[in-house]
């Protein structure tokens, strides 16, 4: 688009002042033309002429003398209509004797008596003609004036308006101008501000507008700049954890494969091939959860369906069972058979994998894990509680943070199943608490997420 035809705030502003000029006319050529036309109604030019006419012939003696000045007065009268070139057609002068003879008429086209042309009471449209009548003892006079067509009447007073709205257009348009002009100034010091920063400068605007309706513009890009500055904050913080997690199962897999290139006996070898594997299942357990987290925080919400949700929560538990029964532990399901909700899956299943991964890793061997599932008027409710060592309570404020790892006890581990659990939630308009565990012991946590919409069943 060319700069020229660009929309912008002055023209939008400008264009409008316009539209208001135009309805200002309209409404003052309505005005004006209902005010013409009730003072005609009332008080026409006809009457003025004929009663000043009236009184000048009633002085008249002789019959000549009358008609010569009903004639004189409708020429002069008529030419200086034709001179004022605004008054359409003629007026039309009719003297008639004492019997209704017809002395003298300014206009022979119209041969009906004047008086014949004031509609009847009752009848139907208005009359062409405004008429004057006036009966002496020895002459009637009738003086017709030509009502002018609406037309005419608008267009008159039309170009009688715009010299008045020509004068006050600048006015107004020049104030208006500089107001808008002065207005848009913050908003252009706002732009120079932001155009000057550095590529990856995130602190505070600083500024603080006059104008209460620029406020609320400059707390939005102090908002979003504290936003983003959260944000880098994080993802440095999120990268340097991911660094020195991945630099322990790096460096294993470095030290045990120079073991099992030099190692002296098949013995010392195996042990270096186990320690291996350890490591690199570490390292890949690490990076899926490092690309979980990476996935729940910076994609939107997907999609929601309607699943079984206990089915769901019973197929991700049986795919662990094998280890369950390897650590001999009693993992048990609280749900009903079928629990219908409309869930997005991949956060569901996020949640149900990261809490048993958690349960299973940190209970004994031969320890219990219950898992319950229902709903609660409007929340799907998944809780997790177990029999293990528990988490000491100056702990327990840290639990859900990244990479953090309780102390007191030497179970390997990343630190980011419950982050990735309270993101997943979060990102379902849910929570996740802590909740005490079974009998007394271990711990428990209760996803709570409102945000589900239950379906219909």
């Amino acid at each position: 688009m060319r700069p020229w035809r660009r929309p912008t705030l002055v023209r939008r502003v400008m264009a409008a002042l316009g539209m208001a000029f135009l309805l200002v006319w309209c409404m003052l050529l309505g005005y004006e033309y209902i005010q013409f036309q009730q003072d005609a109604d009332q008080n026409s030019g006809v009457q003025k002429v004929g009663t000043a006419l009236y009184a000048a012939l009633a002085r008249l003696e002789r019959p000549d003398q009358v008609q010569t000045a009903v004639a004189t007065t409708a020429i002069w009268l008529n030419q200086v209509r034709h001179d004022a070139n605004k008054l359409p057609d003629d007026l039309v002068f009719e003297l008639r004797d004492r019997k209704g003879h017809l002395v003298y008429s300014s206009n022979t086209a119209v041969s009906r008596p004047l008086a014949a042309l004031v509609p009847a009471a009752g009848q139907a449209g208005a009359a062409a003609y405004w008429i004057y009548q006036r009966d002496a003892a020895d002459w009637s006079l009738r003086i017709a004036e030509p009502k002018p067509r609406r037309s005419a009447t608008l267009g008159g007073l039309g170009r009688g308006l715009i010299p008045y709205l020509l004068i006050s257009l600048p006015c107004v348009v020049l104030p208006l101008w500089l107001a808008v002009h002065q207005g848009l100034r913050p908003l252009r010091l706002l732009a120079e501000r932001i155009a000057a920063r550095q590529r990856d400068d995130l602190s505070p605007i600083g500024m603080d507008p006059k104008y209460r309706e620029l406020r609320p513009l400059v707390a939005a890009f102090e908002e979003l700049l504290a936003r983003l500055r959260s944000k880098a904050q994080r993802e440095r913080a999120f990268i340097q954890d991911a660094a020195h997690e991945l630099r322990t199962p790096m460096a294993v897999i470095s030290t045990q494969a120079h073991v099992i290139a030099r190692a002296a006996n098949p013995a010392e070898r195996q042990r270096a091939q186990d320690n291996l594997n350890l490591a690199i299942a570490r390292a890949s357990h690490l990076t899926r959860q490092l690309l979980e987290l990476a996935t729940l925080d910076d994609m939107e919400p997907g999609k929601c369906e309607t699943v079984d949700a206990a089915d769901v929560v019973r197929q991700l538990l049986a795919q662990q069972m094998p280890n369950v029964l390897a650590r001999r532990m009693d993992l048990s399901l609280d749900a009903p058979d079928t629990l219908n909700w409309s869930v997005e899956v991949a956060a569901f299943q996020s949640i149900v994998t990261n809490l048993l991964d958690n349960s299973l890793r940190y209970v004994p061997v031969g320890g219990c894990v219950l898992v319950r599932l229902r709903n609660e008027d409007t929340a799907l409710i998944l809780s997790f509680s177990d029999d293990g060592p528990g988490i000491p309570e100056d702990q327990r404020e840290h639990i859900f943070e990244r990479f953090y790892r309780g102390r007191g006890h030497d179970t390997p581990g990343s630190g980011l199943g419950l982050a990735i659990v309270r993101q997943a939630a979060a990102r379902a308009g849910g929570s996740v608490r802590m909740i005490p565990g079974l009998r007394g012991m271990g711990c428990g946590f209760e996803v709570r997420l409102r945000s589900f919409r239950q379906a219909v069943t």
